[in-house]
């Protein structure tokens, strides 16, 4: 692989996987790493060009992040994991899940959306809007080109059709925030065509595991944890 992850590795026993969103890094999950580490071996990591992860010279897409995520499982001797993957994050955790279901324990979706229509208007245009912008000054610099990529994948990825789903074969709980980005109506029918998955609601917008960090870490336990 052309990239060496920036990474968070904390606990003990079986290994689970927190992917952060668009934009962001590992960090996002302070409210997370250390209570998830009291029961699971974390791993928090940077996704290719986010924090201190370096961008490569690999495609930019959700597609490619997956497949870094099996080359760092790989290559930390991870055979099977719990992946928790945040917004484009769980836009990963998804798209591995569904090539290789046979690596994934259970799945936690947490405000993960299947194509750019699944984001409310009110949010979406202005991310369009600025990606127009970007694309302009891409060429100025790298810097410049990571900021139009990073907007790009909001614009375009992932594109998983309602039928792909069913390709996953992990016990999965589809988790998003009342007032979340996401519409529900598409994170209703994204759980629907998740075979068997799980759909819980918490009170806050699309930030819920940052902003209500103990409402969402009892549900996500309460469904690892569930025999």
């Amino acid at each position: 692989m052309d990239i060496k992850h920036y990474f968070i590795e904390k606990g003990q026993g079986e290994s689970l996987i927190l992917l952060h969103g668009n934009g962001e890094n590992c960090d996002y999950f302070v409210g997370q790493i250390d209570v998830f580490a009291q029961y699971y071996h974390v791993y928090a990591l940077d996704t290719r060009g986010h924090g201190k992860t370096p961008r490569g010279d690999a495609s930019f897409t959700i597609r490619q992040f997956a497949e870094d995520l099996r080359s760092f499982m790989d290559e930390h001797e991870i055979e099977k994991a719990h992946i928790l993957g945040f917004s484009d994050g769980g836009n990963i955790a998804m798209i591995f899940a569904m090539k290789y279901p046979e690596r994934v324990n259970r799945l936690i979706l947490n405000g993960a959306n299947m194509d750019s229509k699944g984001i409310k208007r009110s949010v979406q245009f202005p991310i369009e809007i600025g990606y127009w912008f970007a694309k302009l000054f891409a060429n100025k610099s790298a810097e410049a080109k990571l900021h139009a990529e990073t907007l790009r994948l909001m614009v375009n990825d992932p594109n998983v059709k309602q039928e792909e789903l069913s390709m996953i074969q992990a016990k999965t709980l589809v988790i998003v925030g009342t007032r979340d980005m996401v519409k529900e109506d598409h994170t209703r029918l994204l759980a629907r065509h998740i075979p068997d998955a799980q759909l819980v609601m918490i009170e806050g917008n699309h930030f819920v595991a940052n902003k209500c960090p103990e409402a969402f870490n009892r549900t996500v336990l309460a469904f690892l944890q569930d025999e």
